[in-house]
């Protein structure tokens, strides 16, 4: 500090020109020292070809406020149910790095019980780079391998449960080559096509280097898949867990640290798998839990460690902002209907004509009166359609009169009933017979036959910016 003071003094005392240059100079070396010491801006932006329900940015002529702006080169997002969000080169070949692991958890979990034992080679204790601290000779429950394997993606545990697995399996080229040929196969079983693995870890240079490559579709595919195992969902959605190793007869606790920074920070992450290999990049397969449905967001190839999170937070804010819960009724008329042991106010939706009568209408609701849609707005608006049966006889509560289809962008999200919400008797025979003669003489009179169905139902428009406002 004192340096920097007298440094100051005799700047003051330089001439005008010397002291301009000399500020100059100190901003130039403030400009170079924090570049060196901030890390490097992350390139995140929207590409005209990313592909938003379906449709490309582009085609769709959204703005790009209204899109995700993230930096990963291969990304996509889909729900449990396959509903796909987003994508970008979702189905170019890259590499994945430690995201392999997922699949070597779901091998290890198929073709093993939890409780046998795996032994660490010295090659599993060698192997390097992402450890779980496992040392030679170390025995372990699979359970607790497997959550070496995920948890801190242990290297160590990816050799162990291989050769361990792979010697049960058997076949040509030893336990290793059997456990890999095992990942290879579970892959085509699920419709990764674009999918090839090399080993369990997934580290691909220096001896490792080879044939390896995912893809974003497959690696969400695959993620879809694992996280059905509850065992698998218990273990990368916890930020910790300790698992114990006999060590030289010794039953030694080891403590493990999730590589997922989202686990107990975001609302509702739930795993699943990080990975880094210069080859791959930083990659990251997330998922998120809200009102019990799962989101997967996996983003490869991301210019930091940090920003592969950022990347998968953007993408489920993005899907979450976006997602609107649309009910089925929008109509200002009510009637109070029998609902079980009590009644009910419902809205009138519809007014469907009674095929007996010339004038009369039945007033309908929804089967579902109250039900709605979770509908992802930047899809489109919601249109609803309804056909109305040919109603006769004797009509009460409940009955069905007739049916509506619901669609976002011209696919069907919905059908529900339109259900009677009044009584409405047949004419006796006496009306019957006066409604034969008007209708007869309607050939000459141009009197209507029947009444006109009438949908009162609206759908109004989303508002693709925010939350639908009704």
């Amino acid at each position: 500090m004192i340096a920097s003071s007298r440094h100051i003094a005799r700047s003051a005392r330089a001439p005008f020109g010397v002291r301009a240059l000399s500020a100059l100079c100190a901003c130039v070396l403030a400009v170079s020292l924090s570049f060196a010491l901030v890390p490097a801006t992350a390139f995140a932006g929207v590409a005209k070809t990313d592909v938003v329900a379906g449709e490309t940015v582009e085609s769709r002529g959204l703005a790009v406020s209204q899109c995700p702006s993230i930096d990963a080169t291969y990304a996509y997002v889909v729900d449990g149910n396959g509903t796909v969000y987003f994508e970008r080169d979702p189905d170019k070949q890259t590499h994945i790095a430690s995201v392999t692991k997922i699949m070597t958890a779901i091998v290890a979990l198929e073709n093993s019980q939890l409780t046998d034992q795996v032994t660490v080679s010295a090659e599993a204790a060698s192997i390097g780079e992402s450890s779980a601290s496992l040392k030679e000779g170390d025995l372990l429950s699979m359970e607790d391998a497997i959550k070496a394997l995920l948890t801190s993606s242990g290297n160590d545990a990816a050799i162990a449960i291989a050769d361990t697995v792979g010697a049960k399996l058997g076949g040509a080229g030893g336990a290793r080559a059997a456990f890999v040929a095992a990942m290879n196969a579970k892959a085509a079983a699920l419709g990764c096509t674009n999918t090839l693995f090399a080993n369990p870890h997934g580290l691909d240079f220096n001896q490792y280097a080879g044939d390896m490559h995912s893809t974003a579709r497959d690696v969400a595919t695959m993620s879809a898949y694992a996280m059905k195992s509850q065992t698998f969902r218990d273990i990368v959605s916890k930020d910790k867990a300790t698992i114990t190793v006999t060590r030289a007869g010794v039953a030694t606790p080891l403590e493990l640290e999730s590589t997922d920074e989202l686990i107990g920070v975001y609302e509702g992450a739930c795993g699943i798998k990080t990975g880094f290999t210069s080859l791959a990049g930083e990659c990251f397969a997330g998922a998120c839990n809200r009102d019990g449905l799962d989101l997967y967001a996996i983003v490869l190839n991301s210019s930091s460690e940090q920003q592969r999170f950022t990347d998968a937070k953007t993408l489920f804010d993005w899907v979450y902002a976006n997602s609107v819960n649309y009910p089925y009724a929008h109509a200002s008329e009510t009637a109070t209907m029998s609902w079980g042991s009590s009644t009910k106010e419902v809205p009138v939706v519809a007014e469907v004509a009674h095929g007996d009568w010339t004038d009369k209408t039945i007033k309908a609701t929804f089967s579902e009166p109250d039900g709605s849609l979770d509908v992802f707005s930047l899809k489109g608006n919601v249109s609803c359609t309804m056909s109305f049966d040919n109603v006769s006889g004797n009509v009460h509560e409940g009955d069905k009169v007739g049916s509506a289809v619901f669609k976002q962008h011209n696919e069907t999200i919905a059908t529900v009933d339109l259900i009677a919400c009044e009584d409405v008797a047949a004419p006796n025979p006496f009306e019957a017979a006066g409604i034969w003669v008007g209708r007869l003489l309607s050939h000459f009179t141009g009197s209507q036959t029947v009444a006109t169905s009438v949908d009162l139902n609206d759908t109004p428009l989303i508002n693709d910016k925010t939350k639908a406002k009704y």
